[in-house]
């Protein structure tokens, strides 16, 4: 396939549509995931407020959210998608199944993240009569900043990875063009090309939140 003005635009659109969805997921990912997170860290046995049964419901459910495969979730959800946004293909459509891909595996490097402060710092902030939502905002996703910023940008990565393996059923972005024209009319060109701008915004975030976190821990 020549390199038309065409095919040029489509790719940028590819880009833009990864992005949006990257982005958009993401968000609503952390959205339902913090807080998730949060909970799960302070409702099991060695938290703030122990719960043994909201602890185990919750670890129960996102263990089952976590081990579904996030193609087969797209095919599961695809009721649930077309309900939501009115169709089940396209990047909006896509943005569904990623966040509920997304949100069990943000909700568990939060609680990993919440977990790593140091239990004095907590028990110095109960000796000063602090409570359990002061702890939590002043406290806990304070001293937790640096490696939630870090968890952001793996997430990022992996959000990416699922938004192209979404292009196999018409999700829109680059795995969508890579597969309608890389694999089935053998474009290898084109395959290369969206393989390599993939590559590069994982790089891209990686880097960036790196830095982001490296500024927020000397603070």
């Amino acid at each position: 396939m020549m390199w038309t003005k065409q095919v040029l635009e489509m790719i940028w659109q590819g880009v833009l549509e990864t992005l949006y969805m990257t982005g958009l997921s993401t968000f609503f990912g952390y959205v339902l995931g913090l807080p998730l997170g949060i909970i799960l860290a302070i409702t099991d046995k060695t938290g703030i407020c122990p719960n043994r049964f909201l602890y185990r419901t919750l670890d129960i459910v996102v263990n089952i959210l976590r081990s579904i495969p996030f193609l087969i979730l797209l095919i599961l959800l695809i009721p649930f998608t077309r309900l939501l946004v009115g169709r089940s293909y396209g990047s909006t459509a896509t943005v569904v199944p990623l966040v509920v891909a997304a949100a069990p595996f943000i909700a568990r490097m939060v609680e990993s993240s919440v977990k790593e402060v140091d239990a004095g710092v907590i028990e110095a902030a109960r000796s000063m009569g602090a409570g359990t939502f002061t702890i939590i905002t002043r406290v806990m996703l304070v001293e937790a900043r640096t490696s939630i910023v870090a968890g952001v940008t793996i997430a990022l990565g992996t959000i990416l990875g699922y938004s192209a393996m979404a292009g196999t059923v018409g999700g829109g972005g680059l795995g969508d063009i890579a597969v309608r024209y890389g694999y089935y009319r053998y474009e290898e060109g084109i395959m290369f090309v969206t393989v390599i701008l993939l590559i590069v915004l994982v790089q891209i975030f990686q880097l960036t939140g790196m830095k982001l976190a490296a500024r927020i821990n000397h603070k």
